[in-house]
């Protein structure tokens, strides 16, 4: 059972949820709290090793906590995604392959395209592809089509493996905090587009890749995950791209981990993990 709570801070909160669990006799396996003291505020992941009645136990916890605090007993446990691609197949292969065996914490519904180049590998997978053309339409048609998809298919977390259109402030608003992107560069360095380029006339000596909640701030929602590797004055842009690629699949890969598996806080545009 994974308990998962969000609330303000107050002596004594942890000995109040650990002796609802107690009556319960709920055994903790893992527990991990976090207080952002410059905040006043209070998060919590538990997981225990057998089950109780959820709704009951969500209400004896939530009689503890102030009435706006966040409380989830047993999130789904396995998620639901829709990806959402252009032509760089590098991040959708590895979610598809981790798809097929059954160890992404999620099922993939569907791939949506606005390029038809990866219609094949998901053929492959047995995945179904949409494709959306962006050309000859305007935005509000073009996500439109895109919404009606994503609904059709209700996933719990929309992914975009390379999806190289930025997304309207109206289509953000549809799924908060339930649309997850990879960018290639280490934010908040080179946001937007080709950071690679950005990065090699710069003449930088490390590299990243940052995978975030997508919000109506280009490149600037809450990030999840990020990593960085070396490179050196040898390296042309192209070289860093190549490069770029395998950390992007790692970071994104990441991600999707932590948040499949409940561990990540979304709180204002930062997030707690617990890893």
């Amino acid at each position: 059972m994974i308990i998962l709570i969000q609330s303000s801070d107050r002596v004594g909160l942890v000995s109040l949820i650990s002796g609802i669990l107690a009556r319960e006799r709920l055994n903790i396996i893992s527990l991990r709290e976090f207080v952002d003291t410059s905040e006043n505020h209070f998060f919590m992941r538990i997981q225990t090793e057998n089950d109780a009645d959820a709704g009951a136990l969500e209400t004896a916890i939530r009689s503890v906590l102030p009435p706006e605090s966040y409380v989830a007993v047993n999130p789904r446990p396995e998620k639901k995604i829709v990806v959402m691609v252009t032509k760089e197949h590098h991040c959708l292969a590895d979610i598809l392959v981790r798809n097929q065996f059954r160890t992404l914490g999620a099922t993939v519904q569907c791939v949506i395209g606005n390029h038809p180049d990866l219609e094949n590998i998901c053929e492959r997978f047995g995945v179904p592809f949409y494709h959306v053309s962006h050309d000859g339409t305007d935005k509000a048609s073009f996500e439109s089509a895109i919404r009606a998809l994503v609904v059709q298919h209700a996933p719990d977390y929309i992914v975009l493996a390379k999806f190289m259109r930025i997304l309207s402030p109206a289509f953000v608003a549809d799924f908060p905090r339930r649309i997850i992107n990879i960018h290639h560069s280490f934010l908040p360095a080179f946001a937007g587009a080709q950071p690679y380029r950005q990065a090699f006339e710069r003449g930088v000596k490390l590299i990243g890749a940052t995978s975030h909640f997508v919000t109506n701030e280009l490149d600037e929602g809450p990030i999840i995950a990020q990593q960085v590797i070396p490179v050196n004055h040898t390296f042309t842009a192209g070289g860093m791209m190549r490069a770029g690629q395998e950390i992007e699949t790692s970071v994104l890969a990441k991600a999707l981990g932590l948040v499949f598996s409940d561990r990540v806080f979304v709180y204002g545009n930062k997030t707690v993990v617990f890893e």
